[in-house]
C-alpha cells in the first residue's frame, strides 16, 4: 500500500510539473533586461543600481534618474531646484504618473518592469504632450502634441521629405535608404488621405531628415550610443532626426551587433511624431515610446490608426475594421495560450495513475 501511494505521489508531482501554464512571451522587457541592459545601453547603464529602491533611500546618482524624468515630461523642475540624491515624494509622484502613463504595475517604486521600461532605448520626445484623448474604449491611449497641431494642406495633401546632404550615415546606401523611408511613409499613407513624395531639394521639403551627433542645434542633444534613439518635430516643423552614433540596421542578418537598431522601427515613430501624434500606452503600437535592440515594430496597430485618423481622416481605400478583427484574432490567440495545455504526457500520466489507484 505504501509502495502505491509513492508511485502515486511521484506521478502527480509529474502531472503538475508537465502540466504548469504555458505564457506568451513579454513585448516589454523582463528581469533579464535590467541585470543585462548596463552591457548594451552606455547612456542609463548606472541606473541599474537603483533596482527595487523606494522612497525616503538615498543614493548617489539619483539626481541624474530625477533629470530623466524630468526630461521625459514627469518631473518639474525650475532652474533653481537643487537636484537631490533622495528618493523624495516628488520622485515617487513621478514614478507613479511613468508607470500609470506607460501601462506599468503601479507600485510606486523602482521595480524590475519600471528599471527595465527606464533603460530601455526610446524615443526623445516628451511623454507629457499636453493632450491625451479621453475615450471610453481601453484601446485609446494615443496622444497628440500641445494643441493638436497638424498639417495643413489642399486636397488631396501631399507633403514632401528629402535627407540632409551633409548629415547621413555612409554605411547605409543611398537606395537602401530611400526604400526604407519610403515604406516607412506609406505605412501612414495607407490609412490617411496624405501622399508622401521624395524630393530633391532639401530646403524646399516638408519633411526634413538627418543624422545628427551629441548637440545638433535643436535643444535636444542625442546622447551616444542606445539612450535616445531619435525625435520628430509637431506639425509643421517637419524636422526628423536619428542619431548618428547608433548602429542603424535595414537587416539583422546582416548586421550581428548586440546594439543595432531597426532604422525602418523608428522612421516609423518619427514620421507619426512629424503628423501630430505623441505616445502611446499601448505597448504594441508603433508610437510606444521605447524599442530594444535587434527588435522590428513598424505594423501600425488599431491605437495608431486610430490616433493619426482623428487629426486626418481616414483614406477612403482603408477599412479599420480590418485590422480591428485582425487585432482581435490575435488577442484571442493569446489568450488561448495562456490557458494550461493538456499534453500527451499529462495525459498518459493521469492514465497510469489512475490503473494504480484501481
Amino acid at each position: 500500500m505504501f509502495q502505491l501511494f509513492s508511485y502515486f505521489s511521484f506521478l502527480l508531482f509529474c502531472f503538475l510539473f508537465l502540466s504548469r501554464p504555458s505564457f506568451p512571451a513579454r513585448t516589454t522587457p523582463d528581469t533579464t533586461t535590467v541585470l543585462t541592459a548596463n552591457t548594451l545601453n552606455a547612456t542609463w547603464q548606472e541606473f541599474s543600481r537603483f533596482l527595487d529602491v523606494g522612497i525616503g533611500t538615498q543614493a548617489s546618482g539619483m539626481s541624474e534618474l530625477k533629470r530623466y524624468f524630468h526630461r521625459f515630461g514627469y518631473l518639474s523642475l525650475s532652474a533653481t531646484d537643487n537636484l537631490t540624491d533622495v528618493f523624495d515624494t516628488q520622485l515617487q509622484s513621478a514614478v507613479i504618473a511613468y508607470q500609470t502613463n506607460l501601462g506599468l504595475p503601479v507600485t510606486g517604486k523602482l521595480d524590475s518592469d519600471t528599471m527595465s521600461l527606464i533603460m530601455s532605448p526610446r524615443c526623445g520626445v516628451t511623454d507629457a504632450t499636453g493632450a491625451t484623448t479621453k475615450a471610453l474604449h481601453v484601446t485609446k491611449h494615443f496622444t497628440y502634441f500641445y494643441g493638436k497641431p497638424r498639417w495643413v494642406r489642399g486636397s488631396p495633401m501631399r507633403l514632401t521629405y528629402a535627407f540632409s546632404p551633409d548629415n547621413m550615415i555612409d554605411y547605409i546606401s543611398n537606395a537602401e535608404m530611400g526604400e526604407v523611408f519610403k515604406r516607412a511613409f506609406s505605412r501612414w499613407a495607407e490609412v490617411i488621405p496624405v501622399n508622401f513624395t521624395q524630393g530633391e531639394e532639401y530646403e524646399n521639403a516638408d519633411i526634413k531628415i538627418g543624422f545628427y551627433h551629441g548637440d545638433h542645434g535643436d535643444g535636444q542633444p542625442f546622447d551616444g550610443v542606445l539612450g535616445v534613439l531619435g525625435h520628430g518635430f509637431s506639425p509643421e516643423n517637419g524636422r526628423l532626426h536619428l542619431d548618428a552614433a547608433e548602429t542603424w540596421t535595414v537587416d539583422f542578418a546582416a548586421v550581428k551587433s548586440r546594439v543595432a537598431v531597426d532604422l525602418e522601427s523608428v522612421a516609423t515613430h518619427e514620421i507619426g511624431h512629424v503628423l501630430g501624434l505623441g505616445h502611446s500606452v499601448v505597448q504594441e503600437a508603433v508610437m510606444f515610446p521605447s524599442l530594444n535592440p535587434r527588435t522590428k515594430k513598424v505594423e501600425l496597430k488599431v491605437d495608431d490608426v486610430e490616433g493619426v485618423q482623428a487629426l486626418y481622416g481616414s483614406n477612403p481605400n482603408f477599412k479599420l475594421s480590418s485590422l480591428e478583427e485582425s487585432e482581435n484574432s490575435s488577442n484571442e490567440a493569446v489568450g488561448l495560450n495562456l490557458r494550461s495545455p493538456i499534453s500527451k504526457w499529462t495525459v498518459g500520466v493521469l492514465v497510469v495513475a489512475l490503473v494504480l489507484c484501481t
